[in-house]
């Protein structure tokens, strides 16, 4: 397994742009696809968005599409998701996780998470 630490959350207006990123340790970090999920309360965890371990590859949510984008540096170890055009119901807990092999949208395949960061968009 890796150690994934999420950074970058906080509060922003609706409209605007956060930066979320997460440094993992611990394995080769190119042999694991990297996902973003959320949890909004009283929800369940969701997807958002995935890239596999060359980062040539991505999907997204459709309600994130055309909004957010992922991206990771193999040389750094990190993985980061790009926020923009922010709305109250992306208000979430944003949790990073990792999965030896390729990209998954479910949640049930990843191994490892970080413990999260919150991010707070108000109207």
């Amino acid at each position: 397994q890796v150690q994934l630490v999420e950074s970058g959350g906080g509060l922003v207006q609706a409209g605007g742009s956060l930066r979320l990123s997460c440094a993992a340790s611990g394995r080769t970090f190119t042999n694991y696809a990297m996902g973003w999920f959320r949890q909004a309360p009283g929800k369940e965890r969701e997807f958002v968005a995935t890239i596999s371990g060359s980062g040539g590859f991505t999907r997204y949510a459709d309600s994130v599409k055309g909004r957010f984008t992922i991206s990771r540096d193999n040389a750094k170890n990190t993985v980061s998701l790009q926020m923009n055009s922010l709305k109250p119901e992306d208000t979430a807990v944003y949790s990073c996780a990792a999965r030896s092999g390729t990209r998954s949208i479910r949640v049930d395949d990843y191994e490892s998470w970080g413990q999260g960061t919150q991010v707070t968009v108000s109207s």
